[in-house]
């Protein structure tokens, strides 16, 4: 099956395209194409598909004779022991330089496990602290983990209500019980403790909840003043609904993932007006990027597309920094440069350079509100493009 754009082979389980020609550069994309994070997958893989295309209609990498980008795009399904499998398949069958993906950081994870040993290089947007926390020489993390989007959610949270004329005391806490929500739950605690906050409500969730009721229920008997939530789709529009149901209507400040993307304002209306989420990017802030992607597929930029358009700009200036698709020499070199130009550029930092264990340096966590049909950046103040609007209790 083939994708239109950028030569792209579908490698779905057990199938894999081969026999490429030589001008082109194989290069491996896991995303979860189907099940509960399918959504997120497929805005993931729209954001590589972009580049790849820019990329080839340009030229392709011309320190290489103008070689193409060939996607090999392979479905997780949402399982961490299927994005091992099929991590392994593309190396061994389809010769690939290095990988992308795979939202998801417990995909993303099991996929290092494998791209480790092989010595391939992986790119990813996930956000687990664990990502870059073990030492690994072939991981690169473009966005900040999650224990500094946890804490930059704390930040940035006081400092708009205090602009409103409130001082939080006391917040509730409530996560999905995976790598990223626990890391990310980890960072907002010890940022709430930092800064003499009680966290009078600490509850995780198993992921694929259907009912959250309890939660809910759990979050009234408190005397919280700002609720965060770290979820996906699915758990963030049950969240929000129920809140809004039982009339609870407290500051919701979201863990990204599912609170930024065109679909919890779809399936919530008017309910998503004025929530507030943090986010690793926000697409208002490299808008001349940015709507290239609107343009084509109809809807913003969401956060994980931007990130892994980043990716992708990031290895084609390593392929033409290299002049190989040497997956070890693409690794050297990933890890020495500063990628300070084309979509590399869109990260809210303005640029990519990773630190020893892979992480980018210059990565700046946003803080966005829902308006209307629209996320806009409200904080940090230097990046701000509109004034919050913080509803007092």
């Amino acid at each position: 099956m083939l994708a239109a754009g950028a030569a792209t082979a579908l490698t779905m389980p057990f199938y894999a395209r081969r026999g490429f020609a030589a001008d082109t550069i194989n290069v491996g994309v896991i995303q979860p194409l189907s099940g509960a994070n399918a959504q997120f997958g497929i805005n993931s893989r729209n954001g590589i598909q972009l580049v790849a295309d820019e990329i080839n209609a340009a030229g392709g990498i011309k320190s290489m004779g103008g070689a193409k980008i060939n996607l090999i795009i392979s479905d997780a399904t949402s399982n961490p022991t299927q994005a091992a499998t099929v991590a392994q398949r593309m190396m061994s069958q389809d010769g690939v330089c290095a990988v992308l993906g795979a939202f998801a950081s417990s995909l993303t994870l099991a996929i290092s496990e494998v791209t480790e040993r092989r010595g391939v290089p992986l790119l990813t947007m996930s956000f687990s602290d664990q990502v870059t926390g073990r030492g690994f020489r072939n991981i690169f993390q473009v966005v900040s983990k999650a224990s500094q989007l946890g804490s930059a959610t704390i930040t940035h949270t006081l400092d708009l209500a205090r602009k409103a004329g409130d001082e939080i005391t006391k917040i509730a806490i409530m996560y999905e019980d995976t790598a990223y929500g626990t890391s990310q739950a980890g960072g907002l605690r010890a940022a709430a403790e930092a800064n003499g906050i009680e966290v009078v409500m600490d509850e995780a969730y198993p992921l694929g909840i259907t009912d959250v009721s309890p939660l809910i229920n759990q979050l009234r008997r408190t005397e919280a003043q700002a609720v965060f939530p770290v979820s996906y789709l699915n758990d963030s529009l049950l969240i929000i609904r129920n809140m809004r149901q039982q009339g609870i209507n407290l500051p919701t400040i979201g863990g990204a993932a599912g609170y930024i993307i065109p679909d919890f304002r779809n399936g919530l209306g008017e309910l998503a007006d004025d929530v507030l989420s943090i986010s690793p990017a926000a697409y208002d802030q490299a808008p001349e990027f940015t709507e290239r992607f609107r343009e084509r597929f109809g809807y913003f930029m969401v956060h994980e597309a931007q990130e892994h358009a980043a990716c992708m700009g990031v290895l084609a200036s390593a392929l033409e920094k290299a002049g190989n698709a040497d997956p070890r020499q693409l690794r050297d070199v990933i890890a020495a440069e500063t990628f300070d130009e084309g979509w590399a550029t869109v990260m809210s930092g303005g640029k990519i350079k990773f630190d020893e264990t892979g992480l980018n340096i210059h990565a700046v966590p946003m803080m966005v509100q829902w308006r209307g049909d629209e996320l806009v950046t409200v904080a940090p103040a230097d990046y701000a493009k509109a004034e919050a609007v913080w509803h007092s209790l």
